[in-house]
């Protein structure tokens, strides 16, 4: 089997890797009497409570989810003794955060592979679309990353000689539709593209879909050859399976692996394998399969981890073989605000073939850990109950900070005032399908709190938190000059009606005031000092608006400073 990998740290030191345009002063068309003035915050924090992750670690084992919170689709590659990891980003910015890690279990950001704002464009586009299901592979010497821009220029891949870049502009294939795509490269030296799309001829039923292979020339950059169905429907198409999608081709002991998820990207997601002596197949699917899937499990069974599939396998030095997959933690039986996450477990190879989980067996959230871990028994940054707080006072944006789609301007600055956040207000509100002046960072527990302290917003601003999953599902906890006080408010937007106005406070004006969200599963509740002690603004909120039940798409919530410039509005 081919080496591959994954997961992410609290962000610590890595300021340097973080987009250092998008800290620097910004550079604005409107002159200095015409554009508002900046909102500084002085500093943010996140803290994670979840009771699933209270008990201590035993000794010898991890933590499942290995990254928390919104990290799905994860691809891993094995190379020169370390793994490194991908995770799509649809169209938030810095997009494809890579992580490297020594034992599979420890996992630190190095970087992202869209880092430029000139190698993609998300304008136009809801927040589940942009780049889907990136992969990772590592062939003498090269690093590539094979993705889709969906609905933003289709398939395309990228490459570096370092995972933290910088990676090359995109290398676009125009040729080849559909999403997920994947390289193999094969022992003669040819290298091929898998990935999925629509079947030939018309498709059977909704959800129809299949998995084609072509060959690629990496000298000329382009697909060559025929363009061939490998796997039409699924592993077995008289049940109408929908779906499949996700493929990774491996090779073993003379035999060629497909491996894909199937049944959708809810709770009927699986992994599935099938395996033949060429290449161009005829592939047989696994007796056994699913592979790995949570859809035979109870729905009311205690604290469930559902949506389990889109797998990609790795080997370690000691040839043991492990699974990065993607799951969700619900509450309330079918909920999740913390987006999809990413998941490690072993792989049993059996009679020939790969099974990562038994039918019927819950995934475990405490595991024994690989032999080669590091650091015995020590909790990963990126899992577990955790503190991270940024004090603002590096050069550059750590790499937690997300943007969503990206700036076309410098609106985030670190370097105007030292210490502090400064952010340069945007009219953009958070229902725009352009770029808010908006820093988020990802929800990574059922129950967390986040806070932030900041100086009041000037005359014809807005500013405060916001809690995000898309254009249509938000929470802004603000605030706005009022004559000589302030208004503090909470807007809440849930579908298609315009935000409304559920909460508001009048406050002395006093210079400073800080804000925060706690989180408890679907309720959240809404919080501010101004000085004198924190006091609840709103308490218990609905927030199931924030779940993927609700709110759709494939994101997890995002929580964040934002500003808006309100005298246009």
């Amino acid at each position: 089997m081919r080496a591959r990998i994954g997961t992410a740290v609290r962000a610590l030191a890595l300021a340097a890797l973080a987009a250092p345009a998008l800290a620097q002063a910004p550079q604005r068309a409107e002159t200095p009497q015409q554009a508002p003035a900046p909102v500084r915050f002085d500093w943010f924090e996140y803290t994670g409570r979840d009771a699933a992750f209270e008990a201590p670690l035993p000794p010898g084992h991890y933590r499942n989810p290995i990254l928390a919170g919104y990290h799905p689709d994860p691809s891993i590659v094995r190379a020169n003794g370390r793994y490194y990891l991908v995770n799509s980003s649809f169209t938030h910015y810095p997009g494809i955060p890579v992580f490297e890690s020594a034992d599979l279990v420890h996992w630190k950001p190095i970087g992202h592979v869209i880092d430029r704002p000139g190698m993609v464009d998300f304008d136009g586009l809801r927040v589940s679309r942009g780049i889907f299901a990136p992969t990772i592979e590592y062939h003498d010497g090269t690093f590539y990353v094979t993705t889709t821009a969906v609905d933003s220029g289709g398939n395309f891949y990228v490459t570096a000689k370092d995972p933290a870049g910088p990676w090359s502009d995109p290398v676009w294939l125009p040729s080849i539709g559909g999403i997920d795509p994947s390289l193999f490269f094969d022992d003669d030296g040819k290298v091929y593209i898998v990935n999925n799309d629509a079947p030939e001829g018309q498709p059977r039923y909704e959800g129809h879909r299949a998995i084609w292979m072509q060959q690629l020339d990496l000298a000329q950059r382009k697909p060559v050859g025929p363009r061939r169905v490998l796997l039409d429907g699924g592993m077995d198409p008289a049940s109408k399976p929908i779906w499949i999608e996700g493929p990774h081709l491996y090779k073993r002991d003379g035999w060629y692996y497909l491996v894909c998820a199937e049944g959708g990207t809810s709770v009927n997601h699986s992994q599935v394998v099938a395996r033949s002596r060429d290449i161009w197949g005829p592939y047989r699917p696994y007796a056994g399969n699913p592979i790995l899937t949570q859809r035979d499990l109870p729905a009311d069974r205690p604290a469930p981890i559902a949506n389990a599939g889109h797998a990609d396998l790795v080997e370690g030095p000691d040839g043991s073989g492990w699974a990065v997959f993607l799951a969700s933690r619900l509450y309330d039986g079918k909920h999740y605000n913390t987006g999809r996450e990413t998941y490690l477990l072993p792989v049993q190879w059996k009679d020939g073939w790969p099974v990562v989980l038994a039918h019927g067996r819950a995934i475990p959230q405490v595991a024994p850990a690989p032999s080669f871990m590091r650091g015995e028994a020590t909790q990963a940054p990126l899992s577990g109950n955790f503190t991270w707080r940024d004090e603002f006072d590096g050069a550059a944006l750590d790499p937690a900070w997300l943007h969503v789609r990206v700036p076309k301007t410098r609106w985030a600055d670190l370097a105007s005032a030292p210490g502090k956040l400064a952010i340069h207000p945007l009219a953009e509100g958070l229902d725009t399908l352009r770029n808010p002046s908006f820093l988020a960072r990802r929800q990574q527990h059922l129950a967390f709190e986040a806070s932030t302290a900041m100086e009041l917003p000037g005359d014809g601003v807005a500013a405060g938190l916001a809690a995000f999953q898309n254009e249509r599902y938000w929470y802004f906890l603000g605030a706005r000059r009022r004559g000589d006080g302030v208004e503090l408010f909470l807007e809440k937007r849930a579908g298609d009606a315009p935000a409304r106005v559920v909460a508001t406070r009048s406050l002395p004006a006093r210079g400073a005031l800080a804000l925060k969200i706690a989180g408890d599963g679907g309720d959240y509740s809404f919080a501010y000092d101004a000085g004198d002690g924190w006091r609840w603004l709103l308490r218990g909120d609905d927030a199931r608006i924030l779940s993927t039940e609700v709110a759709g798409g494939f994101v997890g919530a995002v929580i964040g400073p934002y500003a808006r410039d309100e005298r246009k509005r």
